[in-house]
C-alpha cells in the first residue's frame, strides 16, 4: 500500500434551502485520495446522490498543484459577504502546515461578486471552485459509467 500524501484535506459545500428543500453540492477529499461526493436537488423530484471513489496519488498531487497555482491560500474571507437567505459557500483546505476555512454567501455567477468589498479575492475563489466542480463531476461520471467506452 502506498504511503498517504503529506497532510491534505479539502472540503467544499455550496447550498441553500428554498422551495425545493435543502439543495446542495458537496465534496470532500482526504489525504489518501478518497473522494466523497454528494449532490442533493429536489427539483423535478430528484433525490440525493452520494458517490465515493479513490484517486491516484498522481491525481492528488495535481489537485494540490491546482490549489497552489490558484493562490487561494493567500486570500482572506474577512471582506467577503456573509452567508444569507440565498445560501452559503464553504471551502476548507489543508496542505501541510497551511490551512484556510472560508465561508461566504453562495456565488452563482461572476455578477454576484462584482459589487463586493473584495471582488478579486472572490474571483479567485469562483474560478477555483468552477475548476473543481468540473473535475469532480468528470471523475464521478467516468468512475460510475454504466456502459464501457468503445
Amino acid at each position: 500500500m502506498e504511503e498517504p500524501a503529506a497532510d491534505f484535506y479539502m472540503y467544499f459545500y455550496s447550498g441553500h434551502k428554498g422551495k425545493f428543500g435543502h439543495e446542495f453540492f458537496r465534496f470532500e477529499i482526504d489525504r489518501r485520495g478518497r473522494l466523497k461526493y454528494s449532490n442533493n436537488s429536489n427539483y423535478r423530484r430528484d433525490s440525493l446522490i452520494r458517490k465515493e471513489l479513490r484517486m491516484s496519488p498522481t491525481l492528488l498531487e495535481e489537485i494540490k498543484r491546482i490549489i497552489e497555482d490558484s493562490e487561494i491560500m493567500k486570500e482572506s474571507d474577512e471582506r467577503w459577504p456573509s452567508r444569507d437567505e440565498n445560501g452559503r459557500l464553504q471551502l476548507e483546505i489543508r496542505i501541510g502546515e497551511k490551512s484556510i476555512n472560508f465561508e461566504t454567501a453562495r456565488i452563482t455567477s461572476l455578477a454576484d461578486i462584482q459589487n463586493t468589498k473584495d471582488p478579486e479575492g472572490l474571483r479567485v475563489l469562483y474560478y477555483l471552485i468552477q475548476d473543481f466542480k468540473c473535475l469532480i463531476l468528470s471523475l464521478v461520471s467516468l468512475h460510475y459509467k454504466i456502459k464501457p467506452l468503445g
